[in-house]
């Protein structure tokens, strides 16, 4: 793959969500990703599957429990410059790939661990999901409207941005402090940790007094009529977001209250649940593409709210290819986008007899031991 990352290897042990959307953003900025699945022999190599957070890299299929497996796992990790598993604390102790073991043969090698809850304190063992992560750090206390209870925003705060994204944050930035020291280190990446440092506004904006700790209260959580979703008359939706004055000022003259005196003091959050009702009634008054029309391509701050088969249809992520299609599936594209280096487009996973052998060959492994461990399960 090409990209900023070209000639960065990077070794992952298979798991789910957040584990898988850090090797996606490596390999969509052009690291080497090498994701290694565990072979059971009752089992036997996993079904391959058109999974977009697989993307981009190549996978082997390996007996982790057997010591030729564990051996051959340990010499892939000596030629990256970071691996990552997400995994319960002890795990990978316990297959004989902790990071101790793995660095003693590759000294500069980065160890990510990707959990819940952190390598220690009173939670590190207990099982947990997204919605766990995120109510421990605060954030989901303030995901909903004024009143009810609290609505997740489906995983993408803990397991991919507390999670996945900090994860290749952290790994690249150990990756850097290695090629500068010769040393490599442990990432130990909490989901919840992460989650945290995501509120690091909310924080800052309580401390300041200008934050109501409960949901529905606040500027930006829905409290505001200003910025909030509103129903059309279409049974769609539309999103506003005109917190600056010139902005809130430009969204009233377009939908024709700017001589509403009952608009005017729109700071008062006193006002702001009878200024919600008055916007509900006006918004019901035509359909989302008639305001679209009338808010598009003014600084009113205006979007319309469109589903997963709408958004890759939409002019302007059209225009800027936002989504793409692999192989008949419609996915993101990667994402940020670079002036020096052009990001490959994704392709499915490649797995299968001829990714192993070529892996095994980079590896030193000679035909007749490609043979025989091939025979004895050792990899599929």
């Amino acid at each position: 793959m090409s990209g900023p990352l070209n000639g960065l290897r990077i070794v992952e042990f298979a798991g789910l969500g957040p584990g898988p959307f850090c090797g996606m953003m490596l390999a969509d900025h052009g690291a080497d990703v090498i994701r290694v699945d565990r072979l059971s022999r009752s089992h036997g190599h996993p079904e391959p599957k058109r999974e977009i957070l697989n993307r981009s890299r190549r996978s082997i299929c390996v007996d982790l429990k057997a010591p030729e497996g564990r051996e051959l796992v340990l010499k892939l990790c000596g030629t990256a410059a970071a691996v990552f598993e997400g995994y319960r604390p002890g795990v990978m102790e316990r297959l004989g790939l902790g990071p101790e073991i793995l660095m003693a043969d590759n000294p500069q090698l980065v160890y990510g661990r990707m959990t819940g809850w952190g390598q220690d304190g009173p939670y590190a063992a207990m099982a947990g999901h997204d919605i766990n992560y995120i109510a421990l750090s605060g954030a989901l206390h303030g995901c909903g409207p004024a009143g009810q209870r609290p609505s997740p925003p489906m995983n993408l705060v803990g397991d991919f941005g507390g999670g996945g994204m900090m994860l290749a944050f952290g790994l690249l930035a150990a990756i850097l402090y290695a090629q500068k020291t010769g040393r490599g280190q442990v990432v130990d990446c909490a989901m919840s940790e992460g989650t945290a440092v995501l509120m690091a506004m909310m924080y800052s904006l309580h401390a300041q007094n200008r934050w109501v700790d409960a949901r529905g209260a606040n500027l930006i959580d829905s409290g505001s009529h200003f910025y909030n979703t509103y129903e059309t008359a279409d049974g769609k939706y539309i999103a506003l977001g005109a917190i600056e004055p010139q902005f809130y000022k430009e969204l009233l003259e377009r939908l024709g209250l700017a001589h509403d005196e009952t608009f005017g003091k729109r700071d008062d959050p006193s006002r702001w649940q009878g200024l919600k009702e008055r916007l509900d009634g006006h918004f019901r008054t035509k359909t989302r593409d008639e305001w679209t029309r009338i808010l598009e391509r003014t600084d009113a701050c205006f979007a319309p709210v469109l589903s997963l088969r709408e958004a890759p249809l939409h002019p302007h992520n059209r225009a800027r290819n936002v989504f793409v299609e692999v192989e008949g599936d419609v996915q993101p594209a990667p994402a940020p986008r670079y002036s020096q280096t052009v990001t490959d487009a994704p392709a499915l996973m490649k797995s299968g007899t001829g990714v192993t052998r070529d892996l095994l060959f980079e590896l030193g492994y000679s035909d007749d031991q490609l043979t025989d461990i091939r025979g004895r399960s050792i990899v599929a």
